[in-house]
């Protein structure tokens, strides 16, 4: 006879899964039983947010459902925000949470919140388990829900007793690929139309576009038109060639110097741009048209309403419109001038003799090579690390303009130093947004990962400090103090370093590199930056002429 639980971990495996992120508890103790006799890795964190974090991550680099697991209650919870972060980034990520029985009431309501109606608004599926007869279907189902367009975050409930339960062996549901439709031969035809006739055309590669599924079918798409393109924070290296037709990343919404091309093409295709994102443009009365190109219509906002869409599997989709417009397009390149003072401008003082994020941007990128993967927390670097580093792979800078949570960037760089263990992996965190999930370098050093952290501090919430200045408030309420990071990172045994002189860097990056193992590299940051270019310089460029 089986129980409950090991149908439920047969059926994981059958979906071919590897590791499970999480804490356990008390409820969950007859599923990590099945998981020990099992294939599948039991990976534990040292908080429910962070397992998470790393399921979601491992979905949105694999395009497979990560999962996780944890107990009922404040264990379930924990999970909320990592709920928010899958569902906002389109993750793929299956949650299984523990319950009290639900055939008998022995601990009356100790611990029990409805979890299920909790996970509703942050899931694209939440159910309870009440029978082990329907858990292979209801994880096949799981895993295609989490799977399909748009990907994101399914929750699933086993209470103990039926996880318990002895049953005789369910028949598992064998999975199959996701198929997506190509797009309407008439839309295709419409856009080609715009594209062929457009005086100034741009592509804009956004977040779905970094699907795995897609994105060698990106970069033969530009090749092919000769398009310049820019793309949002999330789409950042979905073109791994063609990068002389890179104009730019738009870290803001307006007024940056990308924004030069926007303002002056009068066709953007956006492809895979997902309104989750910050705007990377805003249109309105006057402005180019747009052809939406994504795996699901666009969600009109009032500042973003395409004229146009092209709707289906992004990679075949662009191989026929490729078909229809290639050499066909005589303004292909009308706003390629552009792209040298655009790009000269954003990497400007990179190589000044202070610790400005410029010159850590910079830094960062001479030690990584291009399949090297940075996984970013949220921060005020986030906006340098958009607007200057350059990408040359899909998925190789991890960062979240979605929910854009703190405490997210630690454990991402965790799931992709696991995933591509001979791949350089470094995440890149604020003293603030490190300190939230800090723990988990124990976890890394159990796992025995290579995994550099890069530390700015500034001993403050930067980001909110600087706007709290920008519009005028009084310094207040944003900073704190921080434990000493080399010794924090002894106490865990990793290696620590900090950095008295912005020429130390490079080094000590290269050397916590070539040691392998799990370092903490900490090096102030001066955000004085923060007004010159991005308040004053920006706003220098606007001031009306006599």
């Amino acid at each position: 006879m089986n129980k409950g639980s090991d149908i439920l971990v047969a059926a994981l495996e059958n979906e071919g899964v590897e590791r499970i992120f999480g804490i356990p508890g008390e409820e969950n103790l007859d599923v990590v039983e099945s998981i020990r006799k099992s294939s599948i890795q039991l990976v534990l964190t040292r908080h429910e947010q962070a397992a998470a974090f790393m399921a979601a991550t491992y979905g949105r680099l694999t395009g497979k459902p990560g999962v996780c697991i944890t107990t009922l209650g404040p264990g379930a919870l924990n999970l909320s925000t990592g709920a928010a972060y899958a569902l906002l980034g389109a993750m793929p990520m299956v949650m299984i949470t523990g319950q009290k029985g639900v055939l008998s009431s022995r601990q009356a309501r100790f611990q029990i919140v409805d979890v299920v109606a909790s996970m509703r608004p942050l899931t694209k599926l939440s159910r309870q388990i009440v029978s082990p007869n329907t858990i292979p279907t209801l994880v096949r189902e799981a895993f295609r829900v989490a799977e399909e367009e748009r990907p994101g975050p399914v929750h699933l409930e086993l209470p103990e007793d039926i996880a318990a339960e002895e049953c005789e062996t369910a028949a598992l549901i064998p999975p199959h690929s996701l198929e997506l439709p190509i797009a309407n031969a008439e839309a295709i035809n419409r856009a080609s139309k715009l594209i062929m006739n457009a005086r100034a055309p741009l592509l804009m590669l956004g977040a779905a576009a970094s699907r795995p599924r897609s994105t060698s079918d990106l970069a033969q798409f530009v090749l092919r038109t000769k398009i310049p393109y820019f793309t949002t924070q999330m789409g950042k290296g979905t073109v791994p060639g063609g990068t002389e037709l890179y104009i730019g990343t738009a870290a803001l919404s307006e007024r940056d110097y990308v924004h030069d091309a926007i303002e002056r093409a009068d066709l953007i295709v956006t492809i895979g741009h997902d309104t989750v994102e910050k705007p990377p443009f805003i249109m309105g009365e006057g402005g180019p048209k747009v052809v939406h190109v994504g795996y699901l219509p666009a969600t009109v906002e009032q500042v973003y309403f395409p004229q146009t869409e092209v709707i289906g599997d992004i990679g075949p989709s662009l191989r026929v419109l490729a078909d229809h417009v290639a050499g066909k397009i005589p303004n292909a390149q009308a706003l390629l001038p552009l792209r040298e003072q655009i790009l000269s401008r954003i990497t400007a003082r990179a190589t000044e003799d202070r610790f400005t994020p410029q010159r850590i941007v910079h830094d960062v990128r001479q030690v990584i090579p291009e399949d090297g993967i940075v996984a970013l927390d949220n921060g005020m670097y986030k906006i340098w690390f958009a607007r200057n580093y350059r990408t040359r792979m899909a998925n190789t800078l991890l960062l979240d303009n979605a929910l854009a949570t703190m405490g997210a960037g630690l454990p991402s760089a965790m799931v992709a130093a696991m995933l591509y263990p001979k791949r350089r992996v470094m995440a890149v965190c604020g003293d603030g947004g490190f300190m939230m999930n800090s723990q988990e370098l124990e976890t890394a050093i159990r796992l025995k990962l290579n995994l550099v952290v890069l530390i700015l501090e500034d001993g403050a919430y930067g980001m909110i400090r600087w706007k709290q200045s920008v519009d005028r408030f009084a310094d207040f309420g944003m900073t704190f103090g921080n434990p000493d990071f080399v010794q924090y990172a002894a106490s865990y045994g990793a290696h620590g370093t900090r950095i008295a002189e912005i020429s130390e860097l490079v080094p000590a990056l290269e050397n916590a590199f070539s040691r392998g193992g799990v370092h903490l590299v900490t090096v102030p940051i001066d955000y004085s930056e923060n007004e010159r270019v991005l308040v004053r310089e920006l706003q220098e460029r606007f001031k009306p002429t006599a």
